[in-house]
């Protein structure tokens, strides 16, 4: 690493920025295991962010394989000393992601509200040191736009104040029930949720975490990884203002002996709703400490006409009768509906795959073998 900033260096200092050094470092990406000398990078950066063309800086600081994971107190310590040495390299930082790092509370906010340029920040298996504290991010002056949460160890998220967040998402959460609260998000265009519930993780509303300041809310995404449903579905009147302007759905992971009903209440508060996915899949064993899977009840509306449902896409549809009446429940409720189209169980193979074409009182089945 010294041999490769002193060549770096060597290289601003000879070559004139008029022989276009400036325009050639304009994009920088920084791939960064913990045992790296971070102070000869912080001195690289601030060299090349000074040229003052920088347009993308993006760090990746990744545990070393060498490293044991208790020592994750130890290397949130070391970034967050290396991010005060270093202000000027960190106020020109648009995206950072960071695995196996034990914060402080207060760390996070001030990482955001440091680095006036960060747009895109993911934490990756890292955690609170009190793990039974909520995560509290409120920096009304940000530029963030993404952020990503895979595992991250604490009570909850409260997206306090983030206006021009666009995208959020939360995977593998392992303590209370909702992962993420939704507060002032106003930008917030994609919601992906996804996780296996544990044993003592209960069921939560969707207007428990998403807030109502959220009106441009156009995709989501939730997916159970084949085991217990962790939504549980409520009338649309709390839902309706969110999702108003929702176009996509996909409901990823649906065990197959679970009932698909329950999913047209996202239907109904959801007048804009375009396209709606769902995946099943039925060999997937239930690992240790999971929730039970039981059955989710709900009955849809007999009154429901929605207007602008044109796609139903089902992976995992095989000859039952779940499939089918779900099916029949949809076309019933969906009078725009032009296309259903049904995949086979096993994506890893050749699957069959089904195509319906609505026009009317007409349908066109069509039966095709494809490679996926």
């Amino acid at each position: 690493m010294d041999a490769f900033t002193g060549a770096v260096r060597a290289l601003l200092t000879r070559v004139p920025p008029a022989e276009g050094v400036c325009d050639s470092l304009k994009v920088l990406f920084l791939s960064i295991y913990t045992s790296s000398p971070l102070s000869s990078i912080g001195r690289l950066v601030e060299d090349i962010v000074g040229l003052g063309n920088t347009e993308c800086l993006e760090f990746c600081i990744f545990l070393p394989l060498t490293d044991p994971l208790g020592s994750d107190i130890e290397i949130g310590q070391e970034f967050m000393a290396f991010f005060r040495a270093y202000p000027v390299a960190f106020s020109w930082l648009t995206r950072l992601t960071l695995e196996y790092h034990a914060f402080r509370h207060s760390d996070i906010t001030d990482l955001i509200s440091t680095c006036g340029r960060l747009r895109h920040l993911s934490l990756r298996f890292c955690r609170l040191l009190d793990l039974h504290s909520t995560l509290k991010i409120d920096v009304p002056c940000s530029e963030l736009q993404e952020l990503e949460f895979v595992g991250l160890l604490c009570t909850r998220i409260e997206l306090v104040s983030v206006p021009k967040l666009r995208q959020v998402e939360c995977k593998c959460w392992y303590l209370e029930n909702p992962p993420v609260c939704f507060g002032h998000v106003p930008e917030l265009r994609v919601v992906i949720l996804y996780s296996k519930a544990n044993a003592w993780q209960e069921p939560f509303t969707l207007s428990e975490c998403l807030s109502s300041s959220a009106r441009n809310l156009s995709t989501l995404t939730l997916g159970f990884g084949y085991q217990m449903i962790w939504i549980q579905p409520e009338p649309p009147k709390q839902l309706t203002p969110i999702f108003r302007n929702l176009t996509s759905v996909f409901l990823s992971s649906i065990f197959s002996e679970c009932d698909l009903s329950w999913t047209l209440f996202i239907l109904e508060a959801a007048p804009a709703l375009h396209d709606m996915a769902l995946s099943r899949h039925s060999c997937i064993k239930t690992p240790k400490y999971s929730a039970e899977k039981t059955n989710v009840v709900w009955e849809p509306s007999k009154y429901l006409k929605h207007l602008n449902l044109k796609g139903l896409h089902i992976l995992g549809c095989e000859n039952e009768d779940k499939v089918t009446n779900y099916i029949r429940l949809v076309m019933e409720r969906a009078v725009g509906l032009w296309l259903i189209q049904l995949y086979g169980e096993n994506p890893c193979r050749a699957t069959h795959t089904w195509i319906i074409f609505i026009h009317g009182d007409n349908y066109l089945l069509t039966d095709m073998v494809k490679e996926c």
